[in-house]
């Protein structure tokens, strides 16, 4: 069953107000990536807000769900996400990147709440959601793995080797999105590393492959819905077409705001366009 018009307005409004969130955060304390928290901030709230079974009162259960952020650089806003769920006050977000803070600048499972895998090093994550959905297997539970990749970590070789593994252990409760904005720190991906036919590899490699659009709320839950009935002896992944900086138009489409501090003058900039939407 697809979401209902009125449950998609409801996801889009938390996605605006996560953006601004975000942006206003990463402005005040000078430091946090930008440009992929804002690419990957609907694939995020639809996993945590309604695919994932995922909470504070089952974070230890065996059969809960697992999300792996991998590109673990977009932590402001998965640290949005966990906050709204209500693994830690949302004051404290306050305190990201900070000496001794709970929110580093990467995800940290021994330190925050809500994190499954410690992520920061590009390629970990798949590899530690095989794993996952093998231990899973053998305990003898159907929950799922969700493991969110960028598309500039996919240059990565260990990405390819865990993909090879998935398929031969025939993890099926194993799903992969890829942050697809074409963008990583250095340039455009098709300069950097050119993935050629980034579908057509994944199939090679044994997974189901989908493709939608990864700004698009109802597209992601049917996409994730999609891949979680499957349950076919494959693993899958969803390739999700994001926006670098998806929503400040200046920061969009560029690698400069991968990491870059923000100003005051591009926090204004961005903060009309950004409130523009979520009183629109």
């Amino acid at each position: 069953m697809s979401l209902t018009k009125d449950r998609v307005m409801e996801l889009e409004t938390l996605c605006r107000r996560f953006r601004t969130d975000t942006i206003a955060l990463l402005h005040r304390l000078q430091t946090g990536h930008a440009g992929g928290s804002l690419s990957v901030c609907e694939i995020l709230t639809v996993l945590y807000m309604e695919c994932a079974n995922i909470s504070v009162d089952n974070r230890c259960a065996p059969d809960r769900d697992r999300v792996v952020l991998s590109k673990g650089h977009a932590a402001p806003m998965l640290y949005r996400c966990l906050s709204e769920k209500g693994f830690f006050p949302l004051e404290e977000l306050e305190t990201l990147r900070q000496p001794g803070s709970r929110l580093q600048g990467h995800p940290s499972m021994g330190k925050t709440p809500g994190v499954e895998l410690s992520t920061g090093p590009l390629g970990l994550g798949l590899s530690a959601g095989v794993g996952m959905a093998c231990a899973n297997r053998l305990q003898g539970n159907g929950a799922c793995v969700f493991v969110v990749l960028g598309d500039g970590e996919l240059d990565e070789g260990t990405v390819w080797e865990a993909a090879m593994a998935a398929a031969k252990f025939r993890c099926d409760r194993l799903i992969a999105i890829v942050d697809w904005n074409k963008v990583q720190l250095d340039g455009m991906t098709r300069d950097v590393m050119p993935m050629g036919d980034l579908r057509g590899k994944w199939s090679t490699f044994g997974w189901n492959v989908l493709e939608c659009d990864g700004h698009d709320i109802a597209q992601l839950y049917d996409a994730i819905q999609t891949a979680k009935g499957l349950a076919d002896g494959k693993p899958c992944v969803i390739l999700a077409n994001t926006v670098k900086g998806k929503g400040v138009s200046f920061m969009e489409n560029t690698n400069l705001y991968h990491g870059k501090a923000i100003d005051d003058d591009e926090f204004s900039r961005a903060m009309l366009e950004l409130e523009g939407a979520e009183n629109a």
